[in-house]
């Protein structure tokens, strides 16, 4: 059973001054790079091998969300720790990945058949995924304090949204690479 092992702070707002600025900050590069920098295609270096692995990365979160989630659910906390946090750093090798390749390609235009549905997928993959770091960082936040009530609470709404950004990557990357040849 998962209880508070130490109480609340009267203020945990060193935290969430942190989480702020660092959340608003990967959102205004993401910003920055999808809505302003359109990408720098004759730098000389070619990162069209990215999506790819960036697919991969998502699968490998996605399977890791999952082992995270069993472990948590036969009690096995040492391993849902190590699960979790291979998860967080295989998303963020993700992000990494995915603005290299949008900071020298910019982005990449669907051509196919099923717009509607690309774009729909699309959509919803992109504003679930604005709340994934701040809600990451407080759920290890909270771990990390052994506030475990409250570690619980936050992911119950992360892991469904994180869980669902994860597949939709991949599904969105498909969606481009089965779709006519991209347009960069």
């Amino acid at each position: 059973m998962a209880t508070e092992t130490s109480p609340a702070p009267a203020s945990d707002r060193n935290f969430f001054v942190f989480n702020a600025v660092a959340s608003a900050g990967a959102l205004a590069l993401l910003a920055y790079l999808l809505l302003v920098r359109k990408g720098t295609a004759g730098a000389g270096v070619d990162l069209r091998f990215l999506p790819a692995v960036n697919a991969g990365l998502n699968s490998l979160s996605a399977l890791l969300l999952l082992g995270g989630w069993m472990a948590v659910k036969n009690k096995r906390q040492d391993l849902h720790r190590y699960f979790m946090v291979s998860a967080f750093l295989s998303s963020a090798l993700f992000l990494v990945g995915y603005l290299a390749y949008h900071a020298v390609h910019g982005d990449t235009r669907y051509a196919g058949d099923f717009r509607g549905l690309y774009l729909t997928v699309l959509a919803s993959h992109v504003l679930l995924s604005l709340p994934v770091v701040p809600l990451a960082l407080s759920a290890f936040y909270f771990a990390w304090k052994k506030r475990f009530d409250t570690h619980k609470k936050v992911t119950r709404v992360l892991w469904p949204i994180w869980m669902y950004v994860s597949v939709t990557g991949v599904a969105v990357y498909f969606l481009l690479r089965g779709s006519a040849p991209a347009v960069h």
